[in-house]
């Protein structure tokens, strides 16, 4: 087995004394920025050396950070230097400010394309978008890292992916769980064979029966968990027991919506620090929920590890990759006088999301009406439109029908 680097095997003193020196930095570099300001005001750095020390600092949220932003464009103050100091300016619905590096694994993707076992000899179909949001370079990135190579095939024009994937023997598929199945039906239908062997997936839930049905055409398939903020956080190895949270973050599960820390084992709130000097996120709240599992991986990594994405801790969920948050649902409802409740639900479709927009409506045009879910949910949907009434009155405006079992 070959590890990324000697980081992973450390022992637990080790790694503890190593976030003794390591984090007392990045909260004085996080001091230095200005969206931290209030936050850190009266935090002393040298004070803050264990993970004890962090959980009585406040909790960061997209909210907060979006407000920010809109304050301060385009990073609200929250990073170590201008825009223009960036390789890349990304943006992700909201609309949401993301920078990006491309410096040696700035989003610290290629340990768990490393862990994939992805490296050279390896060319990698990177089939996330490479348009305003930050997933394809991240991937890309990682790639570089481990020394494989990169076909740029961002998302759609699956006949094409296919002829690609072909003629230049892409080993690795890199992208959302079920698209891969989209262009491996595609190939079947086109009577083509691809050498894909590898798949190194995030961006939505890996289903046990998507992967059995991979694992089956002798494609090993292993997910990490990221955000366009934050970038790695969590990665599956070979062993795929948990999700081992990157060495370069620090991982916190809290009671949603407080910094309480949870008992261990308990299901909570994501909340992250990242390591990153260039953009010091400090107990950065993701809104997914996860749990931590006793002991280490049988593959001899040794940090935490938590259980997967469980969910998550407000009514946001992730339908075809994208996020679709209540608040999208809401600007939805105003842009039409006769709409008078809507409610999104994701379910599924064989391995595929399928999202479907139910709109409590008195007459309307559904061609409106689905030109706006597209323009305001970023995603393409059913529409249903329902007599006034007819939703139910229980709090819920996206509702997942899905099963993660």
């Amino acid at each position: 087995m070959s590890y990324f680097d000697e980081l992973e095997t450390r022992s637990a003193d080790q790694r503890a004394a190593d976030l003794s020196r390591q984090l007392p930095e990045q909260i004085a570099r996080a001091k230095g920025a200005a969206g931290f300001a209030s936050l850190l005001a009266d935090v002393d750095p040298r004070a803050v050396a264990s993970l004890a020390d962090l959980a009585a600092l406040p909790v960061l949220r997209k909210s907060d950070l979006s407000a920010a932003q809109a304050a301060h464009p385009p990073f609200g103050g929250f990073t170590v230097k201008p825009a223009h100091g960036f390789a890349h300016i990304f943006q992700s619905p909201g609309p949401i400010y993301e920078p990006g590096g491309v410096d040696h694994d700035w989003w610290r993707m290629g340990r768990f394309l490393n862990a994939a076992g992805v490296g050279p000899g390896d060319v990698v179909q990177n089939c996330f978008g490479y348009h305003l949001t930050p997933a394809g370079m991240i991937f890309e990135s990682g790639a570089r890292t481990v020394g494989a190579a990169v076909l740029p095939a961002g998302t759609g024009q699956t006949e094409l992916q296919v002829t690609a994937a072909r003629d230049v023997g892409a080993t690795t598929y890199a992208g959302t769980p079920d698209y891969l199945k989209v262009i491996l039906d595609k190939a079947d239908a086109m009577g083509v064979q691809l050498g894909f062997r590898k798949a190194a997936v995030g961006g939505g839930a890996l289903f046990p029966s998507l992967r059995q049905e991979y694992a089956e055409r002798g494609i090993a398939c292993l997910q990490c968990y990221a955000t366009a903020d934050l970038g790695n956080i969590a990665y599956e190895s070979a062993a795929m027991e948990g999700m081992i949270v990157d060495e370069n973050v620090i991982v916190e599960i809290v009671t949603p919506g407080t910094g309480t820390p949870v008992a261990p084992g308990e299901v909570g709130e994501v909340v992250v620090t990242t390591l990153n000097p260039d953009y010091p996120l400090i107990r950065f709240a993701t809104g997914d929920l996860s749990a931590v599992m006793p002991g280490v991986s049988p593959c001899g990594r040794t940090n935490m590890r938590i259980k997967g994405w469980m969910g998550r801790a407000d009514q946001t969920t992730k339908i075809k990759g994208m996020f679709v948050r209540p608040e999208q649902v809401a600007a939805l409802v105003d842009k039409h006088a006769e709409i008078v409740k809507a409610r999104v639900v994701a379910s599924r479709d064989g391995e595929m999301d399928v999202m479907t927009v139910r709109i409590e409506a008195e007459g309307g045009d559904e061609i409106s009406f689905a030109r706006s879910v597209v323009e305001v949910l970023k995603l393409k949907g059913a529409i249903e439109i329902v007599a006034p009434g007819s939703l139910p009155r229980d709090g819920l405006v996206i509702e997942d029908q899905r099963s993660y079992d």
